[in-house]
């Protein structure tokens, strides 16, 4: 019996090899930081940034089949990280401020598709997220405010940094907003989760977090709503959610859920893709909040393909980058001026 149990073990390990993980990002070398450029056609950061910083978290960018935590630096990852991710999403906050954003071991879609595996490798990205955030803060910040902000698996570790380092802390003074993008926080998350920290309710609004995920109007969004409802669920000894928290990206305001095509800033054009981002277009995207999720009706010439179930889950910052852009710099400036005049 004791050679057959032998036996068996040695046949699973082969079965399944273990996967060693990436090496720990080391936040002090540069080559752990991505550069931000790669600015739309026709559009120039500004000269004089206000001082606030953006610390920027990307989504998963790597479907290795292989592998739960990507390398950071492996030349492919790396290279489809960059030019689509990063130029394309965290340039949109360049107008306002200096952007920090770290490359960190995110989970893979293989953890994603893995529920034996997905919780360890999420920490595992999380807690390179938070180091990089820790020593940001020790050695950069110096004391600034700033905007946390990221998408898909990023915008998850976004809402983690609110929760496990901002909420309740003397650091919650000082961050301007923060925009999670793209998951599906609930309205039961704003307590006791993120209890402290409000949903914006205005465009100027500072010390809150905004919310959105889009759909391509005319979507069966039943699904969506389902397994949104049935993952807070699960996470929450079956407690219900209530509906996925959403605010339009173009008017930022909760009083105005419906916003038309003509008041869109600029939303980038194409897939997301490798090699620098197209033209912004004004005036070619309509978005309204319905049921939770946002209703896009983006213009046929911006040439943006929605994934299967139509969700614009690729586009949710590309379609309103000129938006969010604008309401980056309204935000920061309205903090600098409510802070100032407290002094």
């Amino acid at each position: 019996m004791k050679l057959r149990t032998l036996l068996a073990a040695a046949l699973a390990a082969l079965a399944t090899p273990a996967v060693a993980e990436p090496a720990v990002p080391d936040y002090a070398q540069l080559q752990y930081w991505s550069v931000v450029e790669g600015l739309p056609q026709g559009v120039v950061a500004a000269k004089a940034q206000l001082p606030v910083d953006v610390f920027w978290i990307h989504p998963t960018t790597t479907r290795s089949q292989t592998d739960f935590n990507h390398d950071p630096l492996d030349p492919a990852v790396l290279k489809w990280t960059e030019e689509s991710a990063v130029q394309r999403q965290a340039s949109a906050f360049s107008a306002c401020c200096r952007i920090f954003a770290p490359r960190y071991r995110a989970a893979t879609t293989k953890s994603l598709m893995d529920p034996a595996n997905r919780d360890k490798a999420f920490a595992l990205a999380y807690a390179d997220v938070e180091r990089a955030f820790d020593w940001y803060l020790a050695h950069q910040n110096k004391g600034r405010p700033f905007i946390i902000a990221g998408h898909s698996q990023g915008g998850a570790h976004t809402a983690s940094l609110l929760e496990k380092r901002i909420r309740g802390t003397k650091l919650q003074r000082r961050m301007v907003a923060a925009y999670v993008i793209g998951i599906n926080l609930m309205e039961g998350d704003l307590t006791p989760r993120l209890g402290g920290i409000p949903f914006c309710n205005s465009p100027a609004q500072t010390g809150c977090f905004v919310q959105w995920n889009a759909v391509l109007a005319g979507s069966d969004t039943g699904p969506t709503l389902a397994a949104y409802a049935k993952a807070f669920a699960d996470q929450n000894g079956g407690k219900a959610g209530g509906q996925p928290l959403c605010v339009n990206p173009v008017t930022f305001a909760k009083a105005r859920p419906l916003s038309l095509s003509a008041e869109a800033k600029g939303a980038v054009s194409g897939d997301p893709g490798f090699g620098p981002m197209q033209a912004l277009r004004a005036g070619a995207v309509a978005a309204e909040c319905r049921d939770g999720l946002l209703t896009a009706w983006p213009a046929p010439g911006l040439g943006l393909k929605p994934l299967p179930g139509g969700s614009m889950h690729y586009h949710d910052v590309g379609l309103f980058w000129a938006d969010i852009s604008a309401n980056a710099v309204q935000r920061a400036k309205a903090w600098l001026q409510k802070n100032r005049a407290s002094r």
